[in-house]
């Protein structure tokens, strides 16, 4: 169900990406290429079933059709049975909860983009993936939110994702665009304890992820 609703959020947020009609086949002479500047950088707003994450990104353009790119965000992992009351003064509280979780990937990937010759450049679609060190935090729940930081345990894994997004408009300054992905983050120890008496070993899911930046 929340994953319907992140596919909601997302078609809600295209009209938003000053996204201008596109011309398709061949019904008018065709124009030359843009030519975008090799690098962006800039942040990305990222939203999952486990909340709210901010991360950013640096992007070279190593050919028309090949991307290379970095990208670190900071996010919060939550276990699927997790259900947070809220009381009459807006005060809340899951039950069970032991662990607050956080993931801190580092991904190097690259993107390929699509239709180069179909769709005009002011809509560049997109694959992507990306693989790297994925770091896992833990502090306490019982504790308030940044105390608890200081009783926080990391370790590392490996991690990845995958996506499919697009690029909007033909600035050539500024960059907006819009990515989905699926995060990949397995620990192969005995896991985290989110919630009693549950060990959690998969902390992926599905992102979707707002892209803000700058070309140059």
């Amino acid at each position: 169900m929340k994953t319907k609703y992140l596919l909601l959020t997302a078609i809600l947020l295209i009209p938003f990406l000053n996204v201008k009609p596109q011309g398709i086949g061949e019904l008018a002479p065709q124009k030359p290429p843009e030519k975008f500047p090799n690098n962006a950088w800039g942040i990305d707003i990222m939203f999952s079933e486990g909340g709210f994450g901010l991360g950013t990104f640096y992007r070279r353009q190593l050919s028309d059709l090949i991307t290379g790119f970095a990208d670190f965000s900071i996010s919060e992992a939550q276990d699927p049975r997790e259900f947070t009351f809220v009381d009459y003064f807006g005060n809340t509280y899951t039950a069970g909860k032991i662990n607050r979780a956080f993931l801190l990937p580092i991904n190097f990937g690259m993107q390929y983009r699509l239709f180069e010759n179909i769709i005009s450049d002011n809509l560049r679609p997109y694959v992507n993936f990306g693989i790297g060190p994925t770091f896992v935090v833990t502090d306490p729940a019982d504790q308030e939110y940044f105390s608890a930081l200081k009783n926080a345990h990391s370790q590392v894994t490996l991690g990845g994702y995958i996506g499919f997004g697009a690029n909007f408009g033909i600035d050539k300054s500024n960059l907006v665009g819009l990515n989905l992905r699926y995060y990949f983050v397995h620990l192969f120890n005995q896991g985290i304890e989110i919630l009693q008496g549950r060990n959690e070993k998969d902390l992926g899911g599905f992102y979707i992820t707002l892209n803000l930046g700058t070309m140059y």
